[in-house]
């Protein structure tokens, strides 16, 4: 199969997961106790008492006996930029080609993003992108109509295949996103959070920047626990490589395990006391375990934003 033909099925599968995914999600409501949630993805909202009765969907009262209105296109209640980390640490562990079964940091991060975009899309809110990497590299302001969707889409397609080489600008370009972003948005950052430790302090104050204007900012750490957290590798010589630098080591996994998994460890706890003291939530994201805790913590943000 030719490569662009590749990229445009991959394209319909993305499109076509993102809707499973929050299908899946939202039957799932029903059973838990965010099922109040759920109305919202059936595009309704709740009947305030006064306004015209001339959008009730009196179908829907028959079946809950609650008043809800309809929704409408023009209806947009919330601005929500997605900023996607493209550098080339977050396309670990290498793959050929991403799929369902066989997810690196920067595939389950589009996908993270389709799904909200879905989510987002059914809500009838608007929707921002940007990716950077050493540069900012893509920015799409927070719009809601169908064309600027499937264009999101389509540019999360490129990332996939982007095969990235290149370094970390964290700091950087979040400041630069965070000029562009002018009105009050919901902000949801995926990154694996490298960078090296001279760059900690402008990372942080970088953070503190995207919550100027009152946005509000949700930092999903992305990362493959098995092997970036565990350090879950056999103990035979193994050549390791940074991805970005180039830089190289040989060494048993077993002879640093455990003081490799304490550094990062006390690392993951730094970042998240930083962010609980600069009011960002941080939230911690296993590669392995599936999109429902990102929508999950979407939906909670959203409830308190608005």
């Amino acid at each position: 199969m030719a490569f662009e033909e590749v990229k445009q099925l991959s394209f319909n599968n993305l499109e076509l997961f993102a809707k499973q995914v929050v299908e899946g999600f939202i039957t799932g409501l029903h059973k838990s106790p965010f099922h109040g949630f759920s109305v919202e993805f059936a595009e309704h909202r709740a009947y305030n008492t006064g306004e015209s009765t001339r959008h009730i969907d009196w179908k829907l009262y028959a079946k809950t006996d609650k008043l809800y209105v309809k929704r409408y296109e023009e209806e947009t209640n919330l601005r929500c930029h997605i900023i996607v980390d493209n550098s080339a640490s977050m396309h670990y562990p290498k793959i050929l080609v991403p799929s369902i079964e066989n997810l690196n940091k920067i595939s389950f991060a589009a996908l993270a993003t389709a799904a909200l975009m879905e989510l987002l899309k059914r809500q009838r809110d608007a929707i921002g992108l940007s990716i950077y990497s050493d540069a900012y590299d893509y920015y799409a302001p927070a719009k809601g109509s169908e064309r600027h969707h499937r264009m999101i889409l389509n540019r999360l397609v490129n990332v996939l295949f982007d095969g990235s080489k290149k370094g970390t600008q964290t700091y950087a370009c979040l400041h630069q996103i965070a000029e562009k972003i002018h009105r009050r948005s919901l902000i949801i950052l995926f990154t694996d959070m490298f960078q090296s430790d001279k760059e900690e302090k402008e990372l942080f104050e970088a953070l503190r920047h995207l919550k100027y204007n009152k946005h509000d900012v949700v930092l999903f750490h992305t990362y493959d626990a098995k092997t970036e957290l565990n350090f879950e590798f056999d103990n035979t010589p193994k050549q390791f490589v940074d991805i970005e630098t180039g830089e190289q080591i040989n060494l048993f996994a077993d002879n640093i395990k455990e003081h490799y998994k304490k550094a990062v460890e006390d690392y993951f706890n730094q970042l998240k006391l930083k962010c609980l003291q600069y009011k960002i939530d941080y939230v911690p994201v296993d590669i392995n375990d599936g999109f429902e805790h990102i929508l999950q913590s979407y939906l909670i943000k959203r409830k308190q934003f608005m």
